[in-house]
Formats: structure tokens, sequence, C-alpha cells
């Protein structure tokens, strides 16, 4: 609501004074509208856009909130494990102090905490699995929270322009006191008057008001009049802005906008769950090669306690003895470098999912054996090699190897029909043609049908002597006519139309872009999918091929057969630790490569909480 309150002035020929009353009347209404309920009200308002949106977007809904956690893991971690902090802000804007002038303690408001490890394990380490991880970095991760702030915005931004076709009001006080040093009179003024504003889909704008004006003298005659007045007037745009699809354009832009926010903030969801599953679990790659370093390691010391007992006993040479003892250093080196592998990637983890990189935290080792659950599910057991055979050469172009190795045709039907970010660029074509269509009025001339229509009377200190004013329509000044700008000049938006055409030409090459990329993207995943599959099998009998062999090597170098050295020993050791990490290397990569396919398919769906739901493989069996 506008305040019109004029501060005191000297001029020629009349002096004006502010009007106590008046301003006291105005700051009332002034504070009245500042309720502490606006951002409630804002909320509510985008919440149900982005519900509404959601069903049109992806035909179903699902909570949606941009308050963080009161209490998230990342705060519960630096309280209840004193790690540092450089300020307040560091743990939640709730924390802040807040300035002079702060308009309402209330404004920050926050949702319950985050589902996160129990409180009793969080002065020591919290242990994370990976739902738990998935959950964390949802409520955590500052780009997801980011992406989910962008779409509330675009919210707010299509409630404006719904704003724009709703009857708008508006109101004004004003309140004078003057004295007119050539008539020698002094007295007080006030004006109240509120209208209200409409602008059609059309293209039609709409303007009313209607107000009240008193008028008192101070001086001598005391006397008083009060003016009743009323106006209207009417623009309606007959070539250039006329039409609905002119006129509603950036309403349509905007409506279109949310649910490009909303596809892009699920394609979003998908890849950032694919990279937390596969950080966690390439993180419990490194922590497996640890534990298999750690038992070469003993190993290494076995043979070399061996290798002297050996030497003693004149059994072997002292070049085998020192072979042992070099082998034995450098597994503790590997040793070592593995354990730095697994606090450098647990601190990039942390930072992934919005925690302190000091934090202590550590992930469920039973998470490995539940990926090879799901891995030997998907592709069976690999037959037992017996000494002596062969195994059959692998066919790494058989596509019925996993549920997901589907034709690339299908793979890309799938894609085309399910990917948002595609859905999203097309659409965007289409917005470009409409700008095209926009950007042609705006090289029409400008031809408009006015009208007005005013009655009533006004009084000021010069009318304080008169009789009261009145409403009297047959006494009022009515016009219509129509206004007319010509063309003479239409540089801008000349340049305006050919920018039109070059950005819908753009747009249809995001469009190429984008697809030919899927493609490509599809083509090297199901490549991928076949390579990690034959390389599961591969390693897994490289594992049990490699254990026969070190059983064997130790026994023969027990039993003393001649021409076996140590160097034998150590080269199957040597076998069997790269073929155990080599194995666990291309179960987890088997297991991301059919994460990663599905996102690419866009079939990983992640509801609200960061946790993904893949696509039911008898259901992609029977399409």
């Amino acid at each position: 609501m506008k305040k019109l309150i004029r501060n005191t002035t000297y001029s020629s020929p009349s002096l004006r004074l502010p009007a106590a009353g008046f301003a006291i009347i105005s700051c009332a209404i002034l504070a009245g509208c500042q309720s502490s309920r606006s951002l409630e009200k804002a909320d509510d308002t985008a919440y149900d856009i982005v519900g509404s949106k959601q069903e049109e977007a992806l035909g179903r809904t699902e909570p949606f909130r941009i308050e963080t956690p009161a209490e998230t893991l990342r705060r519960r971690l630096i309280e209840a494990q004193g790690l540092q902090v450089s300020g307040a802000a560091s743990i939640g804007t709730d924390a802040l102090e807040p300035p002079e002038h702060w308009p309402d303690d209330d404004l920050l408001l926050r949702r319950p905490a985050d589902e996160a490890p129990e409180d009793a394990f969080l002065e020591e380490t919290a242990e994370l699995s990976l739902v738990e991880a998935l959950q964390v970095a949802a409520a955590n991760n500052r780009t997801f929270q980011s992406q989910k702030e962008n779409v509330f915005l675009t919210a707010l931004d299509l409630d404006l322009e719904r704003h724009q076709f709703r009857n708008t009001y508006r109101g004004m006080m004003e309140g004078l006191i003057g004295t007119d040093q050539s008539t020698h009179t002094t007295g007080v003024e006030g004006t109240a008057e509120v209208g209200m504003d409409r602008r059609l889909e059309s293209g039609a704008q709409l303007s009313t008001r209607i107000g009240l004006d008193v008028a008192r003298l101070l001086s001598s005659p005391r006397s008083s009049s009060m003016g009743l007045f009323f106006d209207a007037s009417a623009t309606v745009p007959l070539l250039r802005g006329a039409g609905r699809h002119i006129a509603t354009e950036p309403l349509t832009q905007a409506e279109r906008n949310i649910i490009y926010a909303i596809w892009s903030f699920e394609r979003f969801k998908s890849t950032f769950a694919v990279d937390v599953a596969s950080d966690y679990l390439r993180l419990l790659q490194t922590m497996d090669a640890v534990r298999n370093a750690e038992a070469n390691l003993e190993r290494q010391v076995e043979n070399r306690r061996r290798s002297e007992a050996l030497y003693r006993e004149e059994r072997l040479p002292i070049i085998d003895l020192d072979q042992a003892r070099q082998s034995e250093l450098s597994a503790q080196e590997r040793l070592i470098a593995a354990e730095n592998n697994v606090e450098r990637a647990m601190d990039n983890f942390k930072v992934l999912l919005g925690l302190p990189a000091d934090a202590r935290i550590s992930l469920d080792p039973d998470e490995l054996g539940r990926v090879s659950e799901i891995v030997l599910e998907r592709l069976g057991e690999t037959p037992v090699i017996q000494p002596g055979e062969s195994p059959e050469q692998p066919e790494y172009r058989d596509r019925n190897g996993g549920p997901l190795e589907i034709e690339e045709r299908r793979a890309v039907e799938l894609a085309f029909d399910h990917r948002l970010d595609l859905h999203s660029e097309h659409g965007r074509v289409f917005d470009a043609q409409r700008r095209v269509v926009v950007a042609a009025n705006g090289m029409l001339p400008e031809l408009n049908l006015t009208g007005n229509a005013a009655f009533g009377e006004r009084r000021s200190i010069a009318t304080a002597t008169a009789s009261d004013g009145h409403l009297r329509p047959g006494d009022g000044a009515y016009s219509a006519g129509l206004q007319m700008e010509l063309p003479l000049d239409r540089t801008a938006e000349r340049n305006l139309y050919r920018e039109s055409y070059v950005r819908l030409e753009a747009a249809a090459r995001d469009v190429q872009d984008l697809e030919d990329r899927i493609k490509l993207a599809l083509r090297n995943q199901l490549r991928s999918l076949q390579e990690e599959r034959e390389n599961y099998r591969i390693q897994e009998l490289a594992v049990r091929v490699a254990e026969r062999r070190v059983e064997s090597a130790r026994l023969l170098l027990e039993l003393g057969r001649p021409g076996f050295r140590m160097r034998d020993l150590l080269a199957a050791e040597e076998a069997l630790l790269s073929a155990q990490n080599s194995f666990t290397g291309a179960m987890i990569s088997y297991r991301l490569a059919e994460l990663e396919l599905q996102s690419d398919l866009g079939l990983l769906r992640v509801d609200e909480k960061g946790l993904y739901h893949e696509y039911e493989f008898a259901e992609l069996e029977e399409q």
C-alpha cells in the first residue's frame, strides 16, 4: 500500500506541514501488511504449484520441502565430535545472531531432524549403510539443496506471472496542512483512494479508481467539504500485443519452466544417487584392498620366517631369503599406500555427502556382501574349473548375460521415452517457435482501442467552501477512441525477430546434440556392461586359480622340490593379491554399470529421501 506523507516544505505561495493523523493511519496499515505469515503464504503457494506440476510432469507426487532439517547429520557430528568451525554459519542459519532490525525470529523454518545414525554413535564413529549415505547426501549435500531451491524459486516465478492476470489492488492515503498566502487561508485536506487493475488474457488492460477527499479551513470562515470521485479506463490492443497467445506468453513460459525445473531435478537426483553409490562402493573396494594387503603382509611375514628356517637348514639359498625379505617390505609399503588411499577416498566421500572432512564416520562392511549377492543373482555362479581343464572361450558379444543387456535399438527407444532432459530440450524447441511468433507480432503497428470514464467531484483547500460532492454518472466525462503508433522505426524489433530464428535453430541443434550423446552413452554403457560381466567371470576364475597356485607353490617349497625357488611362491602370492583386488573391482564395476545404464535410460527413479528404486527387470523383459 502506497504512503504519501509530505515533509515540511516552505514554498511560495503555500506552506505545507505533515498531518500526524494521516501519518499514523498510514503507518498502521503498512504494519498490518507486513504479516508474519507472508513467508508461510509464499511457501504454501509454491508448494501447491510444485505438487500440481509434479503430477503433470511425472504422473505422481512426492513430498517436497526446501527447509533444511533442524538437526542435520553435519550439525550433529560437529557438536558431538567437537569439530572445528569457522563461524555460526557452519552450524546453520538458525544459529546466526540476528542483526539489528531483524524482521521476525520465526522466519527460518526448519523440518525435523534428518534420518541418521543414533546419537550414541556420533561421539565415536557414525557408521553409514548405503541407504543411510543416500539419505544423508540428500539432506546435507549443498548442490542437492540448490537444485531443490531452483524448483521452488521457479514456482514462485510462476506465481508472479499468474498474478499479472489477477485483480490487483492499490491504495493511497495523503494528508496535508497548508497556507495559501495569496488568500490568507489555512486548512487541512486529506485524500484516500483505492483502485483495482486487471490484465486480461486477450491483452486488454482495465483500471478503476474510487476515492474520497476531505477539506477543512482552519482560518475564517471555518468550513469543510467532502468530495467523491471515480474513474475507469480500458486499453484493448488490436494489432501489436493482441491475442491470448501473445499476452499470455510470459505466463505460458513460466508454466513450462516449472515443468523443466522438476524434470531437471529428477534427472539430477538420478545421476547424483549413482555418484553417491559409486563413491560408496569404490570406497568399500579400497577398504577391501586394505584387507587383502593385510592378509598379503601376513603371508609375506610367514614366508620370510619359513625362508629363514630353511636357510638355517641349508635348504634355501641366501638369494631366496633376500627375496622373501624384500617381498615383506614391499607388502608393508603396499599396505601403507592402501590405507592412505582409504583415508583420501573417505575424506572426498564425506565432502560429497555434505559432511565435514574431519568428521568420523565409517561404512557398513556388510554392504559389499549385499553387492555380491545381487551380482550373483544377476549372473549366476561361474562354473568351477578342475585341474587340467581349460575354460570355454567367453562369448563377449553374448547379450543374454544379464537382465539389462538389451538390444541397442530397444535401449535407445527406452531412453527416448524416459529421459526427462531430452523431453525438456524438445520443449525448448517449441518455446523457441512461440518466441518467433511473439517477435513477429512485435513488428506490427500498435493500434489500441481506448476508453475512459470519470465522474464525481474533487475537493481541496481552495474548494473547501463548496458543498459536498456526489457521484453523479450523468454528469461524468466519457471518451473512446483509437490510438495508433506507426512502425516507423522497428530496428530493435527487427533484430529480435531475426534473433528468434537463430535461437530456434540453436534449440533444434541442442536436441540433436543431446540425442546423439544419449545414443553414444548407451552404446558405451551396453559395451561396458558386457565387458564388466565377462571381466567379473574372468576375475572370479582368476582368484580360484591363484589360490590353487599359492597352495601348490607353498607345498612344493616345503617339500624342497628341485628347481622350485622362493620367487615362484612370491609370484603366486602376488598374482593372488592382484586377482583378489581385481575381482572386487570387477564385481563393483558390474553393479555400477547396471545403475549407470538405468540412469542413462531414464529408468532409475529416486525419491524425496534420495533413495533410488531400480527398474523392475521382469517388466523390462516383457516390454
